[in-house]
């Protein structure tokens, strides 16, 4: 893209100033984001890492996950497959400051391993953060090859470049490197709102606009509720603007949360019923599922209350704004054995889903999440588990069986669900083509 306002001939400019990635930062990348690998080759290990090769002691070694090479010392993590070449990819983050903008620099390094050989690294410049004091973002990047499933599959021939501000939606944006260079520079107001070196698995360059821009987080780092912060930053939930208000209290209490997820909604339910956010009682209960099972069916029972035109009129009504919203979805089915997995189609689906398992998937109105994909995972021909996928992100928001807790067959529903995701992806891309041809 061809920078066009003051700001992106600004950005591009400064961009050309900025030092080239030293041979000292590269050192440091190889020796702390890779991990070191061995694999069994011919009955003898092969560390990947200093090119030695050695005869295991037993026959139990073979079994073990880590083992610790005899010459270089390094614990070697069991490769699971005999090769002939061995590839991995990290990222690692720089942060310095130019032109008053707050830059994150995201480099892309490759080790590539062969037995009874030295790795061989490569590193490339990737992308960059512009940020300015107010929390603006603006993101220089390399191209990447739309042909690829691969949304970073980078042309590393290809110059950094301006993207436009919607980039921040994409994935690639989001990109959150395994580690960041420890030696960096950090813009002074970014200090002023809390930031203290540590990111808590939150991609820098989405931590920093956050801190500018948005008291939520200022306040969750500065008050220490940092379990908050990251739920609130990777899991992109809006939740927490909601319940502002409980996230006080649990501020003023200590109160630690474990399953954010049951504990929106079970705040949820407490706003239904009216309850004081400011009770530390209700809040920050000792038993939250407990708490929260009692709540869902509270709310179930004074809903089975409302006479039953009520409940066929508000179910109708609800069907049309969900068939609008999630029609494309319909008919989506994945099975294997006795196992399957398909998308709830009609409002009373939800009733009969939230009876049958006893949560509160019809209570608290699931079907009404516009950027929520609901299915129902079902073992035999009877439902199992429940499960919210993310729109468009297309992550595993929750997937829950009776009274909220995971079923047996709960691993085998996450990996029939992850090797299928790419149909809901499909179905999604043919909504946006159709949308924009209309």
């Amino acid at each position: 893209m061809i920078p066009k306002t003051i700001i992106e001939k600004q950005i591009v400019s400064l961009s050309g100033t900025l030092a080239p990635v030293t041979q000292k930062i590269q050192g440091w990348a190889e020796k702390n984001i890779f991990l070191k690998w061995v694999v069994l080759s011919r009955g003898k290990f092969h560390c990947l890492d200093c090119a030695h090769s050695w005869k295991p002691d037993a026959q139990k070694a073979s079994c073990q996950k880590y083992i610790n090479c005899t010459q270089c010392n390094g614990k070697l993590k069991m490769h699971q497959f005999n090769q002939a070449h061995f590839k991995e990819i990290e990222y690692f983050a720089v942060l310095d400051v130019c032109g008053g903008f707050q830059v994150v620099r995201i480099i892309c390094s490759r080790k590539d391993m062969k037995k009874n050989c030295m790795p061989a690294y490569f590193h490339k410049e990737v992308m960059q953060h512009w940020i300015n004091a107010k929390g603006e973002v603006r993101t220089l990047s390399l191209g990447t090859n739309v042909f690829s499933q691969a949304y970073d599959s980078w042309k590393y021939y290809s110059p950094l470049e301006i993207r436009p501000k919607t980039f921040e939606s994409s994935p690639k944006y989001r990109i959150n490197p395994y580690k960041v260079y420890p030696c960096s520079k950090v813009i002074s107001i970014l200090k002023r709102n809390g930031f203290k070196s540590r990111f808590y698995g939150i991609a820098p360059q989405v931590l920093f606009t956050a801190l500018l821009k948005d008291f939520h987080a200022e306040t969750l780092l500065k008050t220490g509720q940092t379990d908050f912060l990251a739920h609130y930053l990777v899991s992109h939930s809006q939740h927490i603007r909601e319940n502002w208000q409980a996230v006080k209290t649990c501020i003023k209490n200590n109160c630690k949360v474990k399953d954010f997820s049951l504990w929106e909604d079970y705040i949820s339910l407490l706003r239904w019923f009216k309850k004081d956010l400011n009770n530390a009682d209700l809040v920050c209960p000792e038993n939250l599922e407990e708490m929260h099972d009692r709540l869902v069916e509270k709310k179930r029972i004074i809903q089975r209350r409302k006479h039953i035109k009520e409940l066929r009129a508000e179910i109708q009504q609800a069907q049309i704004g969900y068939e609008e919203q999630k029609k494309q979805f319909f008919g989506l089915e994945f099975t294997k054995d006795d196992l399957s997995i398909c998308v709830l189609e009609s409002v009373q689906d939800f009733l009969e889903q939230g009876d049958m398992l006893r949560h509160c998937v019809f209570a608290n109105e699931y079907y009404k999440k516009r950027n929520s994909l609901i299915l129902s995972a079902k073992f035999e021909n009877k439902p199992v588990e429940t499960i919210e996928v993310a729109l468009p992100s297309l992550e595993v928001v929750q997937c829950r069986g009776d009274k909220n807790r995971v079923s047996p067959h709960h691993k085998q529903i996450l990996k029939l669900l992850n090797q299928n995701l790419y149909q809901i992806k499909k179905r999604l891309k043919n909504k946006k083509e159709e949308r924009a041809e209309n």
